[in-house]
């Protein structure tokens, strides 16, 4: 599988590989066919194993916990969730030259959301049904929140953000995004019960089934913290009425809203310098992204 290098130390993989290790490991799957899902991911290089499973491997040392995470959390957060979420059904050891722990799960359908969904009002509500499901799961026994992870203060990322719209130059309107960067910086914090957040909710973790939200998947950013990190959806994927129908889904306050109005420009602007040469679906997401962040009245 022919796949741009986006990170300096990242790890190659390709269909031989996988066929080493579903022999070695899983020989009861070693007779399904394999094939490389293409998407703009940046983290996994993702595989479909027959019809009805799909592998994950990390392409990247810092994305070797996902696994473990979504094992340990998705068979207790499935049940209580109105859209499907991957079930794990296997880990596979590093082997073969290949040095990361890596997963099986079943495979989910779908097209990806970016200009699949066929109802934007339909999708917004979903998807706050999504996550005011999530956000309404215990949270006793959740792992620690890591400093600089979703659903933190937006203050831990401020130099990140700073340098990021300095790297990007003339390339953006660095003014406008460093005054809206200001603006959710100076909102009050969150000051409540901290949530489920899923963290990443981008179009290319949302799948979409004959027009319709079907799937969530990725869950490599689940963490407890502040419930407005969920709110990117609202510049990532809806505009206009469709972003007025989740915000009002959602009960979000002014405060809540700039938040995480924050969080979908620290994504953007992050993401936009690093993947500029390298992946230009994430960089057409982000652009899209900050778009619609720099253009949005809170009120």
């Amino acid at each position: 599988m022919a796949r741009t290098r986006m990170h300096a130390d990242e790890i190659h993989t390709d269909t031989a590989l996988v066929r080493r290790l579903i022999t070695a490991q899983f020989p009861q799957w070693a007779h399904l066919t394999i094939e490389p899902v293409v998407s703009y991911g940046t983290d996994h290089d993702i595989y479909r194993l027959g019809d009805h499973l799909s592998l994950r491997l990390p392409r990247i040392a810092w994305a070797t916990g996902q696994a473990a995470k979504e094992a340990r959390w998705l068979p207790e957060l499935a049940p209580h969730l109105p859209l499907a979420v991957p079930v794990p059904l296997a880990t596979g050891e590093p082997a073969e030259d290949y040095p990361f722990t890596w997963s099986v799960h079943e495979w989910l359908p779908g097209d990806n959301a970016n200009g699949t969904i066929r109802d934007p009002l339909q999708a917004a509500a979903d998807l706050a049904a999504f996550i005011t499901a999530l956000r309404q799961i215990d949270t006793a026994g959740a792992h620690p929140r890591p400093p600089h992870a979703r659903g933190g203060p937006l203050a831990e990322h401020d130099e990140g953000v700073r340098r990021s719209i300095a790297r990007l130059g003339d390339r953006i309107d660095g003014a406008a995004a460093l005054r809206s960067w200001r603006e959710s910086l100076d909102t009050p914090a969150w000051d409540g019960p901290e949530v489920w957040v899923h963290g990443d909710l981008l179009p290319g973790n949302l799948l979409v089934v004959d027009g319709r939200l079907s799937a969530v998947i990725d869950f490599g950013g689940l963490n407890v913290g502040d419930p407005a990190c969920d709110l990117q959806p609202a510049w990532n994927v809806f505009t206009g009425d469709s972003r007025r129908r989740f915000r009002d889904e959602l009960g979000a306050d002014d405060a809540s809203w700039l938040r995480g109005r924050g969080w979908a420009l620290l994504q953007a602007v992050i993401a936009l310098p690093y993947y500029w040469d390298t992946n230009p679906g994430m960089v057409r997401q982000a652009t899209h992204a900050l778009t619609q962040v720099l253009a949005d009245d809170p009120h």
